[in-house]
């Protein structure tokens, strides 16, 4: 992560903590729909919503990072693309674009109550943290890569 001048990453929000993906792994970003429960799947599988004729499968984030949710997010749906395949991940909050120097950006971090096989980097945004999740890592345990 350090290696590249700049990180381009869509934050967001899952519980309490401030999270981004990179977005070269980013391929849209949906408003909260609701997913159709898929019988005896976990309960990080929301289920499935239809997008343009196309069924996604729709991760929750609060699940797989064990956040609450909060009452006054909204909720959004953000498509990623993880090996080869497109997944929605439902997060509470879409905070923004965001464009910061490799040097605001330092590599992975223990953080207390995450799992820190789930982070990627620790960034600096405006005064506040975020965390750069490793994507692959999160959804494998759900999808078996």
């Amino acid at each position: 992560m350090a290696d590249s001048p700049t990180l381009h990453a869509v934050i967001f929000r899952i519980g309490a903590l401030n999270c981004a993906a990179p977005a070269g792994i980013v391929r849209e970003i949906l408003p909260r729909l609701d997913a159709t429960r898929i019988p005896g799947v976990g309960q990080a599988v929301e289920g499935l919503v239809n997008v343009r004729g196309t069924l996604l499968t729709v991760l929750d984030g609060h699940v797989l990072l064990q956040q609450p949710r909060r009452e006054e997010d909204e909720g959004a749906i953000i498509v990623v693309e993880v090996g080869g395949r497109r997944y929605g991940l439902g997060v509470g909050q879409v905070v923004d674009f965001l464009e910061v120097p490799a040097h605001a950006v330092a590599e992975r971090a223990e953080l207390p109550g995450i799992d820190p096989r789930l982070v990627k980097a620790v960034g600096i945004r405006d005064g506040a943290h975020f965390i750069v999740l490793d994507i692959d890592a999160l959804v494998a345990p759900i999808i078996g890569s």
